[in-house]
């Protein structure tokens, strides 16, 4: 009976090696998934910013700082993104923060692109800041897929759900919602309530779509 359980255990065990490796990501898959998530991000927050709209997270942090400063939003978002690399390091391991640092480094990037290729003249605010949200929220749904995040709440929120199971999305909108309160101190209020809205609309596209027992991209 021991040898049959034995073979039995053996069989699952290796039937559950082929499934992981059949459905694991390749380095050309993760490296195509990772510069698509971070362009749509990347595009999500330029129409924002052209809004003159907030967001959640340390994107909607840095676009305080940005309308409250002369600093360009690159390097706004590649330094409030810093103080949360120990935390990834630590929670999350060297692969995953290597690749956060890689897709920050690429919204950065991107940001400086858009402005220089993308000029827009005159955007409807409730359109730009639905749509800037709705991107974001897809940008950062194949991030999380591909092992990386944009850093900051995403690491916190990522991290929630992996130890308790309660998503990711519903974290992100808690902090989200608090960020875009403190907005009224650089925007008016019907641009916060607006940019309140597109959060919702953000972290809804997380909290449906990156949850456990889905698809979470291995």
């Amino acid at each position: 009976m021991g040898a049959v359980i034995s073979s039995e255990q053996h069989a699952h065990t290796a039937a559950t090696l082929v499934f992981d490796k059949s459905t694991a990501h390749s380095v050309p898959e993760d490296v195509l998934g990772i510069l698509t998530g971070t362009f749509v991000a990347s595009l999500g927050l330029y129409l924002l910013q052209s809004s003159g709209a907030v967001t959640g997270g340390t994107a909607g942090v840095a676009l305080l700082v940005d309308y409250a400063t002369t600093w360009p939003f690159w390097l706004i978002f590649a330094v409030v993104n810093l103080p949360f690399a120990a935390l990834a390091v630590w929670k999350k391991g060297w692969s995953f923060t290597v690749r956060t640092a890689v897709s920050i480094a690429l919204v950065s990037g991107f940001s400086v692109v858009h402005h220089a290729l993308f000029r827009i003249e005159d955007l409807q605010p409730v359109y730009g800041t639905l749509a800037g949200n709705l991107l974001a929220g897809v940008g950062l749904l194949i991030l999380f897929r591909h092992r990386s995040s944009l850093g900051g709440v995403n690491v916190i929120a990522l991290v929630i759900q992996e130890r308790t199971g309660f998503r990711a999305g519903w974290t992100q909108l808690m902090v989200d919602l608090v960020i875009i309160l403190s907005a009224l101190l650089v925007i008016p209020w019907p641009s916060v309530l607006l940019s309140a809205g597109g959060a919702v609309l953000l972290n809804l596209v997380l909290a449906l779509n990156h949850r456990p027992g889905r698809y979470i991209g291995h």
